[in-house]
């Protein structure tokens, strides 16, 4: 068997396991959910985003907790499925779930902001870094009511704990979904400067 025939398996795995990871990550849980129990349109109330956060704005918090987990689940499944063909195919696992939460196809590519997709890839890659994200994000949002800032916290705090741990390889993968997922905050970090950012709980 010729290197060249391997090189050119490997390149599909990691592909496959994009796209498989991509198709996971862009079933929009929190729309398919608010529209089968009849509450107001996600995309037209609050930041107008499908995660967990705008959907605590419609005041159903038995939904919005359903959203967390399966949004966080479909991040968790993609990668430990993936993981059974090498680390490199659960890492283009990860970032595929985590696109596919962000830009998902069925939406005209508008989805939501990944913060529980980040969490559930965290999950699969390494749980150490995942149960620090969540601890952080629970002590920000105790502390200060906003979810945007208790991610972006967290997210850095998952980053460096990765490093700290001796992952630099999976760390790197990480710093690519924090560098997104700070991108898709920027209009929270701006608000968050102004004082005009929404707290958690608040409705849209």
């Amino acid at each position: 068997m010729s290197m060249a025939f391997l090189t050119e398996i490997a390149g599909a795995t990691l592909i496959a396991a994009f796209v498989f990871g991509y198709l996971c990550g862009s079933i929009p849980f929190g729309l398919v959910l608010t529209k089968l129990f009849g509450t107001a349109d996600l995309r037209a109330i609050g930041s107008g985003n499908i995660g967990a956060t705008n959907v605590l704005r419609t005041g159903r918090k038995d939904l919005a907790a359903a959203t967390l987990l399966l949004d966080a689940l479909k991040g968790t499944v993609a990668v430990l499925i993936a993981a059974k063909f090498g680390p490199s195919a659960a890492g283009a696992a990860a970032l595929g779930a985590f696109l596919g939460h962000i830009f998902p196809v069925w939406l005209k590519f508008k989805g939501g902001k990944g913060v529980a997709t980040f969490l559930g890839v965290m999950i699969a890659l390494d749980w150490r870094a995942a149960l620090i994200f969540a601890v952080v994000w629970l002590g920000v949002a105790y502390t200060t009511r906003y979810s945007s800032l208790s991610a972006l916290i967290g997210s850095l705090a998952a980053g460096f704990a990765l490093f700290a741990m001796g992952r630099p390889a999976l760390g790197d993968l990480v710093v690519l979904l924090i560098a997104i997922l700070f991108w898709k905050h920027l209009e929270n970090i701006r608000r968050l400067r102004a004082g005009t950012e929404s707290k958690i709980g608040q409705k849209g």
